[in-house]
């Protein structure tokens, strides 16, 4: 028999928010909502900010594509759901996976890349952890390598068109590629390193 089942895994998905209205509910000094509202610029969602949770009407959410909710308010939040339910919107309630469809993930970013990382919930820690490791190792010159093979790749398809190329572009985009590695290694805290002896 394996592991009993805990949470189940989120499905990953990236959502496209370019003009589409984002609603963002947190105070006006809430760290989290400022940092969510303004990620949803950065993917140019048109981006609604309620700073004052305890007035949020049904009418500040209907539109919404997609709506992020920082207070930690149960009440707030099951309205939020029902408003959800009935109007079609995602919606994401920070640390209250219960109440919505959406889980935040951890973002490294580079560039145009973007590596999402989620727990489902169970251990934020560890996914701010890789979150961080991974942006260290994505810097500026990993970057410019990625956007250099942007840039090489556009060129191959142009001077290489036709349908019949495809395995030509294929190749070029594998060699393009040769030599590039990444490494990963895992450190535990001695408490699991015990733990995992004893198993």
């Amino acid at each position: 028999m394996g592991p009993k089942r805990g949470r189940r895994a989120f499905f990953p998905v990236s959502l496209n928010v370019d003009g589409r209205c984002c609603v963002v509910i947190g105070e006006s000094d809430d760290r989290e909502a400022i940092e969510k509202a303004a990620a949803l610029e950065e993917c140019g969602g048109l981006v609604r900010r309620l700073t004052d949770p305890s007035s949020v009407r049904d009418e500040d959410v209907r539109d919404a594509f997609f709506v992020i909710s920082t207070p930690q308010d149960p009440h707030l939040s099951a309205r939020l759901r029902a408003l959800a339910d009935r109007h079609r919107f995602l919606l994401c309630c920070i640390d209250q996976p219960a109440y919505g469809f959406v889980a935040m993930a951890a973002v490294a970013k580079a560039g145009p890349v973007r590596v999402a990382i989620s727990t489902a919930g169970l251990a934020p820690r560890v996914g701010k952890k890789l979150k961080e490791a991974l942006q260290r190792a994505m810097d500026g010159r990993f970057a410019t390598f990625v956007t250099e093979l942007g840039r090489r790749r556009t060129e191959t398809r142009e001077a290489h068109p036709a349908p019949e190329e495809s395995q030509l572009r294929r190749t070029a985009a594998i060699e393009a590629t040769r030599g590039f590695e990444a490494e990963v290694r895992f450190r535990y805290p001695l408490w699991f390193e015990r733990d995992d002896a004893e198993r």
